[in-house]
């Protein structure tokens, strides 16, 4: 009897094996992308174990008879469903360290008692009590999302900052971000295999915005997204990332995470010194390929606060000077132009929303005044209100942002200084490719806020976009 159970076990494992490829091979015509994914560790079936397919939906056999997913426009970018069902075998769920954590790690060589740290966060302006709530929110929500899973026997890996490696995403299907925005990229930035989703959920969306996440709404009904997931009503979206190319003289390409060192400008200078010494390959010459990805954005300027000390004619007083960012600039391989300015960034679509926004956007205040002068000019003749002015700052805005599915970049240059030496041909504008000459003293290049390289004079960083590069995110209705 125990061989008859064994053939049929046999039997059984064969059909869905058989069945689940067949389902992704469909999958793969239906997004036009049969040849990306013809080298997919996947198929070769039980040894991945990855995903568990349904029967294809109408809109996937649209999608294969060129007509793109329902509802989907035209174009390479248009949102993309394969409409079969995600199943993922195994996930690790990375969560945020918490600001209660931190504090607590912050001072546990001091060790402080709890009265202590108490008094020393209240002379901050912090609340103990308050940090501590939203710490029980965050943990509450990150064991909702844990407990799902198993529920769903999923085997589940737990991690912290410290924990996450490159070995933990190896080992799973799917890696979910427990936190917000910037767990969400620190979740991101070690995962380079296009076909491995990255899902973020919002473990306290009172106080977090989390336009990387999923709806809020799922925060606290994780199981109906996992149950939206297996049956295929979701939108894979392939956000669009940064990659980078550093070369010159005395490069060091060795990162330093700006987030767990939580460094000064000293220590933060010490830090890429330190590294320069311990890294053998500081005198490449060569382009070499950076071991980051952004998918929010690089910015380049000097070190942190962009200012140096200087000691006055008393020796126990110091004053500081902001020092601009010295560089030289090619815009989709045109002229080399100089600069000075307060530093350049570089975005995604996924980034449109976050810095560069802020950097770009006009207010009311400022629209008012320009069509003001415009109208002296003689050049409007139309009565100014509110609604107008509104209506322009809004389409000025808008037009700042786009789609994260787009490869392309947006580049800004920070309050540019122009005289007859420096110049700026464009503050702002799309680019395929942006190339950097730094003449800088004490400067980074900061990926996604978080992995800082050294950038001083004689490096030249290649900034660009490769398809390959794109991180596999999920889309949910709210």
């Amino acid at each position: 009897m125990s061989s008859f159970r064994g053939f049929l076990y046999g039997y059984f494992c064969l059909v869905s094996r058989t069945a689940a490829r067949c389902s992704l091979l469909f999958c793969q015509r239906a997004v036009g992308a049969s040849s990306a994914l013809s080298g997919l560790p996947l198929l070769v079936g039980a040894r991945r174990r990855l995903l568990v397919f349904r029967c294809p939906s109408p809109a996937a056999r649209c999608a294969a008879a060129g007509r793109g997913a329902a509802g989907a426009g035209p174009g390479p970018c248009a949102p993309r469903r394969w409409g079969c069902g995600f199943r993922p075998v195994r996930v690790a769920v990375v969560a945020k360290t918490t600001r209660y954590e931190f504090e607590q790690q912050r001072y546990r060589y001091a060790e402080l008692s709890k009265e202590d740290l108490k008094q020393l966060l209240a002379l901050k302006g912090s609340n103990y009590a308050g940090l501590l709530e939203r710490h029980r929110i965050h943990t509450k929500n990150v064991e909702h999302v844990v407990d799902s899973l198993r529920n769903e026997r999923i085997e589940v890996r737990l991690v912290k900052r410290r924990e996450y490696n490159e070995e933990t995403v190896r080992w799973a299907d799917a890696v979910i971000s427990a936190g917000g925005d910037g767990t969400m990229l620190l979740a991101a930035s070690k995962v380079f295999d296009k076909f491995k989703p990255v899902i973020g959920v919002n473990t306290d969306p009172e106080r977090s915005e989390g336009h990387l996440c999923l709806p809020a709404r799922y925060t606290q009904s994780f199981p109906e997204a996992l149950q939206k997931l297996y049956r295929g009503e979701f939108r894979w979206q392939w956000r669009q990332r940064i990659r980078l190319y550093l070369e010159g003289t005395g490069i060091n390409p060795t990162p330093v995470d700006l987030h767990e060192q939580q460094l000064s400008q000293e220590q933060h200078s010490r830090a890429h010194i330190n590294e320069r010494f311990q890294d053998q390959r500081s005198d490449i010459s060569g382009p070499h390929l950076l071991p980051v990805r952004a998918l929010n954005e690089v910015f380049i300027g000097e070190s942190l606060s962009s200012r140096e000390n200087f000691k006055s004619c008393k020796s126990s007083f110091k004053f500081s000077l902001h020092r601009a960012s010295y560089y030289e600039i090619s815009v989709d391989d045109g002229p080399w132009e100089k600069q000075k300015s307060s530093g350049l960034n570089v975005c995604t679509g996924t980034g449109s929303k976050a810095w560069s926004y802020n950097i770009n956007k006009v207010a009311n205040q400022a629209v008012e005044e320009i069509l003001e002068i415009a109208k002296k000019h003689g050049s409007l003749n139309m009565p100014l209100n509110t609604e107008l002015v509104q209506k322009v700052t809004n389409d000025f805005n808008d037009s700042l942002l786009y789609s994260p599915e787009e490869p392309k970049m947006f580049f800004s240059i920070r309050e540019p200084i122009v005289n007859r030496v420096f110049s700026s041909s464009w503050q702002r504008g799309f680019s395929s490719k942006v190339c950097v000459r730094s003449r800088c003293w004490d400067a980074c290049m900061v990926v996604d806020g978080g992995t800082s390289f050294e950038f001083n004079d004689g490096a030249i960083a290649s900034i660009m976009i490769d398809t390959e590069d794109a991180l596999c995110t999920v889309l949910l209705e709210e």
